[in-house]
């Protein structure tokens, strides 16, 4: 499997989970109706772990352009790997908020508020302040990033004489690591603007928003589209950046 299909896949496997807990909770007559923030904010953290899982073999399961414009911004990810990384991360975001849709098709109808439709694909500010939801993104990805990276880092020293002990030991409880960084950044970071700090996740999923035949669904929003994409990648090259000049060995 190639670096491609990878992205591809656990994209895909991030979305199908995070964007459906999110549906689950939002539309009506759903059995997790009403389940609240904490139940989104550990399935989303869930949601990355089992995509790292599956995937972080192959590809390192960036599944995030932020992540991997990170890595390249500081020599950990070629150049010329990049767009291949990026448009698997694309493809696999709309691909899974597509399932999704398809996953809870009667529940479209029976929800009337054009919001929480759009609300199961992307995320929204809660207080619209173009200023203010820029820095919340900008600062939720450098958490992200740097904690991607110290995460790493202490798994690959922890085999200090015994590299294939680092190896197995990182496999075996990084993902779940990482994933557990997510729903602690969801919690902490996430009230102000629903915590993309991912472009894939955010952009894929509501460019399925607006083409998908979704009944008395309302606008995609593009007017604070541009939000969740531009903050994450910025945060995202912060964060390595600052890893690697402040405590990366």
């Amino acid at each position: 499997m190639d670096i491609f299909l990878a992205e591809f896949i656990g994209t895909l496997i991030l979305i199908l989970l995070g964007d459906g807990v999110v549906a689950g909770v939002l539309l009506k007559n759903s059995k997790a109706e009403n389940a609240g923030w904490l139940t989104i904010t550990l399935a989303w953290g869930l949601a990355v772990a089992i995509a790292v899982y599956a995937v972080g073999r192959i590809s390192g399961a960036h599944i995030n352009p932020a992540v991997t414009l990170g890595l390249a911004s500081i020599g950990n990810v070629p150049l010329a790997q990049v767009p291949i990384y990026i448009i698997g991360q694309m493809l696999g975001a709309f691909v899974g908020a597509v399932l999704v849709w398809l996953h809870y098709l009667p529940h479209w109808k029976e929800t009337e508020d054009p919001e929480l439709k759009l609300g199961v694909f992307s995320t929204g500010p809660a207080i619209r302040n173009y200023a203010a939801n820029f820095i919340a993104e900008f600062i939720g990805t450098v958490m992200l990033v740097f904690g991607v990276l110290a995460i790493v880092t202490t798994l690959s020293e922890t085999g200090v004489g015994d590299p294939s002990l680092a190896v197995a030991f990182g496999t075996a409880v990084g993902p779940l690591l990482v994933g557990l960084l997510v729903a602690v950044i969801g919690m902490g970071l996430g009230g102000p603007t629903g915590y993309a700090i991912n472009p894939a996740r955010d952009l894929g999923p509501r460019i399925a928003h607006a083409v998908l035949p979704i009944a008395g669904k309302g606008g995609s929003d593009w007017g604070y589209s541009w939000i969740p994409v531009v903050a994450p990648i910025v945060g995202g090259i912060v964060g390595a950046l600052l890893f690697q000049l402040t405590i990366a060995p």
